[in-house]
Order: C-alpha cells, then structure tokens, then sequence
C-alpha cells in the first residue's frame, strides 16, 4: 500500500487519544489526528520524527493525520486501520499463503453479537466461511513485539466470537499484523493483559488458528512481506 504524500515533522505531544500537535519541518505546528486507540507505548515519545498525510476534505475538522513514527532506528506505522488495508492486499496477492483458494473477500461485515469482522472469506460451492479478525502490533515489550498494548475487552470478546463461528462449523481466524521495522519474536502480552492470553490459548485449542505477519516500512510505502511465529 502506497501512502499519500507524507509531511515531516517532530511530536510536540499527544493527548486525548485522538489528537497530537506536531511541528512540521516548515516550521507550521499542526494539530493532526491520530487513528490509534491504545497506549501506544514505544511507538511515539515527545520530539520524536513523524510523518503525517494531508486530506483537503471540507467535511474533516483535523486536515492531517498521524501515519508514522521513528523511534530509534524503526520506523512503526501508527495508523491502526493500516493493517486491514495491507492484510487484505497481501490476501488478494498471494503472501497469506494460509488465506488463499476462496471465491470472494468482503470487508466489514456483521457477525457475532453486534460486531464486525474485518474479513470475510467465502466460496460460491459451499456454506463454510473463514472469519479473519485482524489486530495491529506497534508494541515492543523488552525484546519482543507484543499485543496488546492495554486491556482490550474488546478483544477478547473478539476471540470469544470467533470460537462461535468455529462451534457452527467455520474457519476462525485470528491475524496479527505487525507494523513497526523491528524483526523481533512475537508474543501476547500477558503482563498487560492476562484475561486475553489465557482466552486465546483457550480458543486455539477449540480451533481458532493464529497467524501473524510482519509487514516492511517506507516513507512511501508498507506492505506484509513474512510470516513470522508466535512465542508460547
């Protein structure tokens, strides 16, 4: 995936989540927005380089937003709607290799108790369908990438939902997509969330599968190149 033009500049600081004042290298400062819920931690720090994208739409309070940052030598992708983007490119192009051979991909769509899986896989000759949740990593933890970077109820209802659809007969999936350039083991953080460790070991032995990938990182562009494993 080809970014937009990016702008550079140095993170003055980000508050309320969803927004960070950044100084461009035109010496503009600039609010921008920040499509990112969680902690964020390790991918973003007070006078740290980033890069921001520029959309002209009357309809947009915030004109920027946050697209990516370095920290020491890495550059991570902090835009977490990234990963569904890239994951359904590397789909369509073959590098999933383990998400190949279904007639149709749909985005988006309703599933569970009042949610949305990001990926819908199905073929035109039966009833089964594969449901691929998908989850941005931008969190190193010592010496590893981890997810998640905070207590994600939300996740964890994920994982409950997806062995649903294993319980009805489907193919349940859960895809990792890392998004920083450092190549590290990856793992779940259980010391930020052990209700979410636990619960996936408990749907994987129901048949929930685990895939994780990591994706490379240009000013220009990001794409998933490799599959990695994930540490027990």
């Amino acid at each position: 995936m080809k970014f937009d033009k990016l702008y550079e500049g140095k993170l003055i600081k980000r508050y309320k989540r969803f927004l960070a004042d950044i100084k461009l290298n035109t010496k503009e400062e600039i609010t921008a927005h920040v499509p990112n819920s969680g902690a964020m931690t390790s991918c973003i720090e007070e006078n740290c380089q980033v890069w921001v994208s520029f959309h002209d739409n009357p309809k947009r309070k915030l004109k920027y937003t946050l697209e990516l940052t370095k920290i020491g030598e890495n550059l991570i992708c902090t835009n977490t709607t990234v990963a569904n983007k890239i994951a359904i490119e590397a789909i369509n192009n073959g590098t999933i290799k383990e998400l190949q051979g279904y007639d149709s991909l749909k985005p988006e769509q309703k599933y569970g108790k009042n949610s949305r899986i990001d990926i819908l896989l199905e073929n035109d000759h039966d009833n089964k369908k594969c449901y691929v949740e998908i989850k941005s990593v931008s969190l190193k933890l010592d010496d590893s990438l981890a997810f998640p970077d905070a207590v994600t109820n939300r996740g964890t209802k994920h994982l409950n939902e997806l062995r649903d659809m294993v319980k009805e007969g489907h193919r349940a999936v859960m895809l990792y997509v890392i998004q920083r350039t450092d190549d590290k083991e990856f793992k779940i953080a259980k010391e930020i969330d052990s209700k979410y460790y636990e619960t996936l070991k408990e749907v994987r032995k129901e048949g929930v599968e685990v895939l994780v990938y990591q994706s490379t990182i240009s000013k220009e562009e990001i794409n998933i190149t490799k599959s990695k494993k994930l540490l027990d």
